[in-house]
């Protein structure tokens, strides 16, 4: 009896054994997915019969000797415990479950990962597992965060590894060959149409944007892959391709679902603003779009005053009771009110945009302008003027002379008694320059329903800190062609009379364009387009297990499906961006054509800043760099989240990587970065100025702007679009005539009634309302938003220098809030809050959910 006992504790054959217990955290169901319940009842019942969830210990220090020794040893299979009983049909949101492990030392050792098998009908969300009194290790911590499906529906088991971070020559033997197989099923095959289950990351054309199959009107060129149309990857979908068009993909049904394709895990979180986007935005093109065609009220179509326009935000404008019982049956119940915030009365209302919810005619000033070039929502195109007048780099063989027609006379008078010579010497002139951005395209931008020009703006800083508007120039091509160059008209500031009004149109033109160039370049290309190959990279070339894999991935969260929606209903042919900018059915050929010009070290803010003229290399000054505009808030309070941002990539990469020969040996990370110029970017594969990624130094840069470009700068351009583009007459996007000709009854209309001419001439009544409905929704911070500086679980490595140093960056984030709250109550920095009494805080690190006008999230995830 004693001999039996004996072997009951060791097995029988001396080793020791015994029973290691782990906590296991999922996810059941979405908070809206309301088809869930009968999928509920099949799991339980799978569950009674004996097909459960299954997990697998592997060694990370012993290899199994039936695999040749490439492999780490598998421990016996336990199951979730308790599933029945834990997981209802009406069960929302994360549960814990037991596990139970028998446990033979010289098998296991010390666990590296494991493997898991879901035999339940519907797929689960796995947060983590987590294994209590490892023998001679303690605590054991694997972070999940993934979607399991049912087993069957994969080639080969799941498998999920600890929380420890090895580079790739650094990665326990038992391990590698895992690590090499989870990379490989990731890549795919490069066949096929891709399933929701479906892992895999990969690269396609941007080639879903048009229906050919509906009409050539509905066609789109291919964007990617040549060098008239370049553009970066996006993630392939496997989608057939059209009927009319075999190098065009064919595209969902909107109607029936949106959808499309991105890998499981790439999808948006569990909250509810997630799934309220999707609805909103799909209910906004399907339902909304030709429904709020038909609003009116004295002139079809029209706003007839500034107070008109107030009503969207103060009253509401009447909606037909046909389009609400159209979104009724269109939108869930609980999103209704969200959407047309409407308390059961048929009128459409709007949350008042903070650039009038203190003064409601302060944003008609000139200081207010310019202001916004520094402080607004597309900050980062405003740079010194060190030519006079303004040159243009277009070809002058294909273009002709684009040289500007702005006279010294015309601005000689506002320069506060220096010389035009004088001022640029003393680098006080600042230009807003969309001539040669908006030019090329220009003639078949005003083909379309637009009639807009390309525009000069000349400025001066005056000793107060702000900017004086000196004069406008409205260019056209020329009607004669394209060689003879342009047609130009300068406007200059008038305080009254027609002059002062052609001076606002004039204004007007300028927010057009740079809205049409903000959305589609500063917005869409910088950030969201040029980020997904970055994403499809990391996770085909870079394991889990990468020290960069980790240091990156938080700022990837959701923006592939983003993306993916885009191109769904938002980019694509009709879409209601095209709707809501002046390219029109150019958009995205325009942004294209930019992409040209993009440099990924330029990227960098402190490289952007001296390529613009805004600031000068400078050792006495904070950073090196000195701003030419003191009061510059973006570039300010950039400055100081770039530096954070560095210093804290800087400690994190010098932990593991001791010198430069590292980084040459890292064969994950040379994979990495060759497929990230060579395919993800492949049509500017062949640049000269791709950091060769041989030094520390290099691969610190290039995770800096990396992470600036999918946190801060996104959140500079984005998060202000309600705030200052909420009300329409200030940062209006579409302009649908030319400023009026002497003798005309347009003109004579200007003369007698200024704003009902202004509103006129700039966005229709409904492409307001779409577009004040679309910034709404893509102002707005998820309630589960991660903000820089923050992680979504505190144990993302098991490495304390690591956890030290994000904690140190943290409290440097903590210092910069605390800066920025102190600069926007110096009211000697006027540029901080300007004449509309709008502090600037779209660089403040964290916010609260909602359209709050601050907030740094982590990744481009709206």
């Amino acid at each position: 009896m004693f001999q039996n006992m004996v072997s009951a504790f060791t097995g029988g054959d001396g080793n020791k054994r015994r029973q290691v217990k782990g906590t296991v955290v999922l996810m059941k169901k979405n908070v809206l997915d309301f088809n869930d319940f009968s999928a509920s009842l099949l799991d339980r019942l799978h569950e009674f019969l004996g097909k459960r969830v299954s997990l697998q210990l592997i060694s990370a220090v012993n290899a199994d000797p039936a695999g040749n020794g490439l492999k780490g040893k598998l421990g016996k299979p336990a199951y979730l415990e308790d599933w029945i009983t834990t997981i209802t049909p009406l069960t929302v949101g994360e549960s814990a479950f037991k596990v139970t492990f028998d446990w033979d030392d010289e098998e296991i050792g010390t666990p590296g990962a494991f493997l898991i098998r879901n035999h339940h009908h519907s797929e689960f969300y796995l947060k983590s597992l987590t294994l209590e009194d490892v023998p001679g290790q303690g605590v054991i911590r694997f972070i999940c965060n993934s979607w399991v499906y049912p087993a069957d529906k994969y080639e080969k088991d799941r498998i999920f590894f600890s929380n420890k971070t090895y580079l790739p020559g650094e990665t326990p033997g038992p391990l590698l060959k895992y690590r090499e197989e989870e990379l490989e099923t990731l890549r795919g095959d490069g066949k096929g149409q891709l399933q929701e289950w479906d892992r895999v990351y990969d690269y396609a054309f941007y080639n879903d944007l048009g229906s050919p199959d509906k009409g050539p009107q509905h066609a789109r060129p291919v964007l990617g892959g040549s060098s008239k149309y370049p553009y970066p990857r996006r993630g392939r979908t496997g989608r057939p391709p059209t009927k009319s068009d075999p190098n065009s993909e064919s595209r969902l049904n909107l109607a029936l679902s949106l959808d499309i394709y991105v890998p499981r895990d790439e999808r948006f979180g569990h909250l509810k603003l997630a799934d309220f986007l999707a609805y909103a935005l799909k209910s906004i093109v399907q339902v909304l779009k030709p429904e709020l065609e038909s609003l009116s009220d004295s002139t079809p179509n029209e706003f007839d005053s500034f107070e008109d326009v107030l009503k969207l935000y103060e009253g509401g404008i009447e909606v037909p009771e046909g389009l609400l019982r159209d979104v009724r049956d269109n939108i869930p119940g609980e999103m209704l009110k969200e959407i047309f915030r409407t308390d059961g009365e048929r009128f459409l209302k709007f949350p008042m945009p903070q650039v009038i919810a203190v003064d409601k005619s302060a944003w008609i000033t000139d200081e207010e302008f310019t202001r916004e070039m520094l402080a607004g929502i597309n900050p980062v195109i405003i740079s010194s003027l060190q030519e006079f007048p303004p040159a243009s780099k277009l070809d002058h063989k294909v273009y002709g002379d684009h040289g500007s027609k702005i006279a010294k006379e015309d601005i000689e008078n506002n320069l506060d008694g220096l010389t035009v010579d004088e001022a640029i010497r003393e680098k006080k002139l600042f230009i807003l320059d969309h001539h040669d951005t908006v030019m090329p395209y220009l003639r078949r931008i005003n083909s379309t329903s637009t009639k807009t020009y390309a525009s000069r703006t000349v400025m001066f800083l005056q000793n107060n800190g702000t900017l004086k508007p000196l004069a406008i120039e409205l260019s056209l091509p020329h009607p004669e062609g394209d060689q003879h160059g342009a047609i130009s008209k300068v406007c200059v500031p008038a305080e009254q009379g027609v002059e002062n009004s052609i001076w606002q149109l004039a204004k007007a033109y300028v927010a057009v364009v740079d809205s049409g160039y903000h959305q589609l370049i500063s917005h869409w290309l910088h950030t969201h387009a040029v980020i997904e190959p970055f994403i499809i990279a990391s996770n085909r070339q870079l394991s889990v297990l990468h020290p960069i894999h980790k240091l990156l991935h938080p700022h990837f969260r959701d923006t592939m499906n983003i993306n993916g929606l885009a191109r769904q209903i938002l980019i694509n042919a009709g879409g209601a961006l095209e709707s809501t900018v002046c390219p029109n059915k150019y958009s995205m050929e325009f942004s294209s054509f930019h992409y040209k010009d993009w440099v990924f070290p330029e990227q960098a803010l402190p490289e952007d800043l001296v390529k613009r003229g805004m600031a000068v290399e400078d050792s006495t000054s904070p950073y090196g760099l000195r701003l030419l505009i003191e009061d510059y808030p973006y570039a300010v309070d950039g400055l100081e989240i770039w530096f954070a941002i560095k210093t804290w990539v800087q400690d994190f990469c010098s932990f593991y990587y001791k010198d430069d020969d590292s980084v040459k040996k890292d064969s994950e990370l040379q994979s990495w970065w060759k497929e990230i110029k060579e395919v993800g970017h492949g049509d500017k594969k062949d640049e000269p100025w791709w950091p060769k990624m041989q030094s520390r130094e290099e691969l610190i840069e290039t995770c800096t702007i990396i992470i600036w470009i999918a946190s801060a700068l996104h959140a500079a351009i984005n998060f202000g679009q309600y705030p200052f583009g909420g009300y329409p007459p200030n940062r209006p996007s579409i302009s649908r005539r030319f400023i009026p000709e002497i003798g005309t009854p347009e003109y004579n209309e200007l003369v007698e009634n200024p704003e009902k001419a202004f509103l006129k001439t700039v966005t229709s009544q409904f492409q307001a309302v779409l577009g004040i409905s679309l910034v709404e929704i893509l102002s707005r911070h998820s309630t589960d938003e991660v903000y820089l500086g923050q992680r979504d679980t505190q144990h993302w490595t098991s490495d304390a220098e690591a956890l030290e140093a994000f904690e140190k960056f943290g409290s440097k984030l903590a210092g910069i809030e605390e800066r920025i709250l102190k600069r926007n109550n110096d009211e000697k920095l006027r540029n901080r809050f300007g004449p509309v009494k709008m502090p600037y805080t779209l660089l403040y690190p964290t916010s609260e959910g909602g359209i709050t006008g601050m907030g740094i999230p982590n990744s481009v995830s709206i």
